[in-house]
């Protein structure tokens, strides 16, 4: 019995002394084993990852966020604030004649810009100079400085002023005062620079050749054409010499469209045109154009080739259009501010623009209009109106008489003589689209307008 106490105590001491070296050596086994299973779990997990990449070409596949989430973060930020694009210069260019001057830098988009005017020092080395800077351009091939020499601007330089700004330089000889603002879609800066006029209207002839550096098949086509007397009428037009008609649109720009695909450039034309013979040949006035065939004419050249031929008036023959296709009638507006939302909405279909520079423009609108005709454009709107529904009303049945209204056209701005636009009928209205592409209509159109004209122009003697 002692003995048998003994063994169990004996094999119990021994289990005891020998289990330590049993779970050391299990430990170093596992230890010694684990680089072999690290590598084998390695590689099964970067097998599963090429499966998961291989399985993220596929559609719907869904991407594994990157580890750095704020270094994906900042990739984004650097894409979206990338440089915006600069805009070009693409076309310098001027009208002139004794009195004025019109600059007009034009850009392929929008550009922020500065002006300023340097006054001449007693050095004679250092004209009066204008300068515009314009903020994030650069000048477009071919366009290069356009000397003027008309006696109140030496010449327009251009030049990459620095990387990222392009300034026009006007060397200034004899000027009274300058304008500069703006025009949309395409976006021009404008420049008007008047001085002291030395000559007579009658003399202002030579200041129709005088037309800016173009193409010759340009020159040729947008040359305003300067009817000649072919008869001595009696009406003596006192103080109106000259009366530039200015037919809307043209070209690739067919402004309205009525709903049997009559063209607003096409009935105006043909308005402007008779009533560009009927001035002639009935009141002995000269007459200029801006367009006499199917061309596009920028806004800014149309006023501006009045003001280069010394004209007395400027009438712009328009048709009307509207969503309603019930809206009708005649109205003549002269420039100011839009009254309605009406107007405003008319305005930016005829400037081709948005109701919101439409709203730029009427900002601007009370400094450009400070030596602007604003009671006689009123007075020439008001007798034109009378005479076009009188002529027109007495002949066809129901045609309404809309008044006179005022607006903020591009095509009026700069005028420096009274100017008016006229809206003949509605294109978007069936009936009156009917009467548009009638020629007895058209006759009965331009001769109601020339006996507003001969209204005006006797009041005013």
């Amino acid at each position: 019995m002692i003995r048998r106490t003994f063994c169990i105590i004996l094999t119990i001491a021994l289990l005891g002394a020998f289990m330590p070296f049993t779970s050391f050596a299990v430990q170093e086994g596992e230890k010694a084993s684990s680089p072999q299973k690290a590598k084998k779990k390695a590689k099964k997990e970067g097998s599963g990852k090429g499966a998961a990449a291989k399985a993220g070409k596929g559609k719907g596949a869904k991407k594994k966020k990157p580890a750095g989430k704020k270094g994906a973060r900042k990739k984004v930020e650097t894409v979206e604030q990338k440089p915006a694009l600069p805009a070009h210069v693409t076309e310098l260019r001027h009208w002139s004649n004794p009195s004025y001057t019109r600059i007009s830098v034009a850009l392929d988009r929008e550009a922020p810009f500065e002006y300023r005017q340097i006054k001449q020092t007693g050095d004679a080395a250092a004209p009066s100079r204008i300068y515009i800077d314009i903020k994030g351009a650069k000048v477009a091939p071919g366009v290069k400085d356009d000397p003027i020499g008309d006696g109140l601007l030496k010449v327009a330089r251009i030049a990459q002023f620095n990387a990222d700004t392009v300034r026009v330089v006007l060397d200034v000889q004899n000027i009274k005062e300058f304008k500069v603002f703006t025009f949309s879609d395409p976006f021009r800066i404008i420049i008007d620079v008047k001085g002291d006029r030395p000559l007579e209207i009658s003399r202002s002839e030579n200041a129709i050749t005088a037309a800016p550096v173009a193409p010759p098949a340009v020159v040729e086509q947008t040359k305003p054409v300067v009817a000649e007397p072919q008869a001595k009428p009696t009406f003596k037009p006192g103080k109106i010499r000259r009366i530039v008609v200015d037919p809307g649109h043209g070209g690739h720009d067919p402004g309205a469209v009525g709903a049997g695909g009559t063209r607003e450039k096409d009935v105006v034309l043909a308005i402007g045109q008779k009533l560009s013979r009927l001035l002639r040949d009935e009141m002995g006035i000269d007459v200029v154009m801006t367009r006499s065939t199917d061309v596009f004419i920028e806004l800014q050249e149309r006023t501006a080739i009045a003001n280069q031929v010394g004209a007395d008036l400027f009438v712009s023959v328009h048709a009307n259009a509207a969503l309603s296709r019930g809206a009708a009638g005649i109205e003549t507006y002269y420039l100011n501010l839009a009254k309605t939302e009406k107007v405003a909405q008319l305005a930016a279909r005829e400037n081709n623009t948005t109701l919101e520079k439409v709203s730029l423009l009427q900002a601007v609108l009370f400094d450009l209009m400070a030596n602007y005709k604003l009671n006689d454009s009123a007075h020439l709107a008001d007798e034109v109106q009378k005479a076009l529904h009188k002529k027109v009303g007495s002949r066809y049945s129901g045609v309404k008489n809309l008044g006179v209204k005022q607006g903020p056209f591009y095509v009026l701005v700069g005028a420096t003589m009274p100017s008016i636009l006229v809206e003949v009928a509605f294109i978007s209205n069936e009936r009156e689209e009917g009467r548009l592409k009638d020629t007895e209509y058209q006759e009965a159109t331009a001769r109601g307008i020339l006996d507003g004209l001969r209204a005006y122009i006797s009041s005013i003697k």
